[in-house]
C-alpha cells in the first residue's frame, strides 16, 4: 500500500554520477523518469537543499517532491549500546516528514529530504562480515537477551524509504540469514507493505508514541499515534518484534496525564502476545538553538512546546553539538516519575533504556 502523495510524490531528482552503475539507481531512475533530473557531485553538497535558510519558506514541499539518490561512502559500524549494539551503514538520509524536534536538519541543512542510498547490496555485506565476526552474544543484556542488534534506519524513516524502493525488504531479507544478529529501526509511519516482507524474529520495529495532542503539534506529516499503536499486533502477528519508543518525552503543564490516558491507550489496544514481547526506550527531548531558529521560519506552535529555556540548559552532545535538555537533577526526578506511571499502567513493558 503506496503511502498518501500527500506525505510524498517525487517531482525532482538530485543524483551523484555512481548511481547510474548500480541497480537500484538504475531501477529508482526508471521508476520516476518523469521527474526532473540534476546531476550533483555529492548528497552532501546541494546548497539550495542543504545549509539554505530559505529552503524554510518551501520547507514542506521539498520534502514532499525532492528525493536524492546517493552512494554510501563508509561502511563502517559505530558502536551504540543504547537502542541497539551498533549503528549500520545507513540506507538513508532525511525524511518526507518533517517533525519539529528532529536532530538531522542540525546536521545536514535545513530541508532535507529523502536521500537514498543505492550500493544495498555493499551495505548488506558489510554487515553480515561484521556480525560474523562478532561470534555469539556473550551474555543477555538491555539491548537483547540473544542477538548483536544493528539500527539500520538511524538517519531517515524506513516505513517512507520502503514506498519508494525495495532496499528495505533487502536489509530485512539479510537479517533472517545471520543468525547471531537482529536489525532494528524506529519509525513514525505505518506502511503495511512491510507485513509482507516476513522477517522471521530477527528485525525490530520500534514505533515512536507520545500523547496524541502534543504529536499533532510537534509530530508533522507522520502517521497518527492512534495508527501506529493499532498497527502493534499486525506486525508482532507478520513476524517483527515491536517496541515502543517514547520519544521525545516533552515537558508542559499537565504531561503526566496525558502520558497516563497514552498508557491505558496502548494496554487497551493491543493483544497479550504483543504485550508479552514489548520493550521501550524512554528519551527526555533534546533542543537546539538553530533548529529553535529554523522552526520560528515554519512552525512557531512546536516551540512553545520544545524551547523552554526556564527548564532547559546547555549540554555539548558526544557528536559535539550545542544542545539544549532539562535541567541536571530535575531531569531525573521527571524521568522518575515518567517510569512510574509507565509501571502503573503497563508493568509488562521493560525499559530497556532511558535517558
Amino acid at each position: 500500500m503506496p503511502l498518501p502523495r500527500e506525505l510524498i510524490s517525487i517531482e525532482r531528482i538530485f543524483y551523484e554520477p555512481a548511481v547510474e552503475t548500480f541497480p537500484y539507481g538504475q531501477t529508482m531512475l526508471a521508476r520516476y523518469r518523469s521527474a526532473e533530473r540534476i546531476v550533483v557531485p555529492s548528497h552532501w553538497k546541494i546548497p539550495e537543499l542543504h545549509g539554505n535558510e530559505g529552503s524554510v519558506e518551501d520547507w514542506i514541499r521539498i520534502k514532499r517532491s525532492t528525493l536524492v539518490l546517493g552512494v554510501k561512502k563508509s561502511l563502517s559500524m559505530r558502536p551504540n549500546g543504547r537502542s541497539a549494539h551498533f549503528i549500520a551503514p545507513s540506507t538513508s538520509n532525511g525524511c518526507a516528514m518533517a517533525c519539529a524536534y528532529c536532530y538531522v536538519p542540525r546536521r545536514k541543512g535545513f530541508a532535507n529530504p529523502v536521500t537514498l542510498f543505492v550500493n544495498t547490496e555493499q551495505a548488506c555485506g558489510a554487515i553480515r562480515r561484521h556480525a560474523l565476526r562478532q561470534g555469539p552474544l556473550p551474555e543477555p543484556d538491555s539491548i537483547d537477551p540473544q542477538a548483536w542488534v544493528y539500527d539500520i534506519g538511524e538517519n531517515g524513516d524506513l516505513s517512507v524509504d520502503a514506498s519508494l524502493y525495495d532496499g528495505v525488504r533487502d536489509f530485512v531479507h539479510l537479517f533472517r540469514e545471520i543468525p547471531n544478529a537482529k536489525a532494528s529501526f524506529a519509525t513514525k509511519a505505518v506502511n503495511r507493505d512491510l507485513l509482507t516482507y516476513e522477517p522471521r524474529g530477527r528485525t525490530r520495529i520500534r514505533f515512536s508514541l507520545m500523547p496524541e495532542r502534543i504529536a499533532k503539534l510537534v509530530d508533522v506529516r507522520t502517521s497518527p499515534i492512534h495508527e501506529r499503536i493499532a498497527a502493534i499486533d499486525d506486525f508482532v502477528a507478520a513476524g517483527y518484534e515491536v517496541h515502543a519508543n517514547f520519544s521525545p518525552v516533552i515537558l508542559y503543564e499537565g504531561w503526566e496525564d496525558e502520558w497516563r490516558e497514552l498508557f491505558r491507550q496502548i494496554d487497551g489496544t493491543i493483544s497479550a502476545a504483543s504485550k508479552a514481547q514489548l520493550r521501550c526506550e524512554v528519551i527526555m527531548l533534546t533542543h537546539n538553538a538553530g533548529l529553535h531558529d529554523v522552526n520560528l521560519g515554519w512552525h512557531p506552535r512546536a516551540e512553545d512546546l520544545l524551547w523552554r529555556p526556564d527548564i532547559q540548559e546547555i549540554k555539548v552532545s558526544e557528536g559535539g553539538q550545542t544542545n539544549l535538555r532539562y535541567r541536571s537533577g530535575w531531569k531525573g526526578r521527571w524521568l522518575a516519575r515518567f517510569k512510574d506511571l509507565l509501571a502503573a499502567e503497563m508493568p509488562y513493558c521493560t525499559v530497556r533504556y532511558a535517558f
